[in-house]
C-alpha cells in the first residue's frame, strides 16, 4: 500500500513540474532587436594616412569601395572594431551594423599579418583625402 501511495505522489509531482516547465516554457519571449546588419567579403584593405580603403564584393558580386576613417578606431565603443583573425581559411569581411534604421558601426575582420593577399598600401600621390570625412559607412549592394 505504501509503494502505491508513493508511486501516485511520484507521478502527481512529476506531472506538475512537467506542466510547470511548459508554461515558464510558454512565457519567455524574446524581443526583437533593434539592429540588423550587411556583411561583406573583403577583396582588399588599403591602409591610408587617414584610414582604410576597403574594396569589397558587392551582392551582384561587384567590385565597389568604401571609405573607413582611422578616427573610428580609437575609442571603446566607437563607430569601428577591428577583429583580427588567425591563420585559419576564414576570409576577410566587413560587417556594417545599423540601428533603428541609421548606421551604427562597422566592424572589420582582418587577417593580422599585414603580408597577407588582401592587404594593400594607397600611393602617397592618391588625392583621395577628402573620401575620409564621413559620417557613416557609404555602401553600395
Amino acid at each position: 500500500m505504501r509503494k502505491i501511495v508513493l508511486k501516485i505522489v511520484l507521478l502527481i509531482v512529476l506531472a506538475a513540474l512537467c506542466q510547470g516547465t511548459f508554461l515558464f516554457a510558454q512565457s519567455t519571449r524574446y524581443e526583437e532587436s533593434n539592429y540588423y546588419f550587411f556583411n561583406f567579403s573583403v577583396e582588399k584593405i588599403f591602409l591610408h594616412r587617414l584610414g582604410y580603403v576597403v574594396t569589397y564584393r558587392t551582392g551582384g558580386n561587384r567590385i565597389a569601395s568604401t571609405y573607413i576613417p582611422h578616427s573610428w578606431f580609437n575609442t571603446i565603443g566607437g563607430q569601428g572594431e577591428i577583429v583580427y583573425l588567425g591563420t585559419g581559411s576564414e576570409w576577410p569581411s566587413m560587417i556594417v551594423y545599423y540601428k533603428d534604421g541609421e548606421f551604427s558601426h562597422v566592424r572589420l575582420r582582418l587577417r593580422k599579418n599585414r603580408q597577407h593577399e588582401t592587404w594593400g598600401v594607397v600611393p602617397l600621390t592618391a588625392a583621395i583625402d577628402e573620401n575620409f570625412d564621413v559620417e557613416e559607412v557609404i555602401l553600395q549592394f
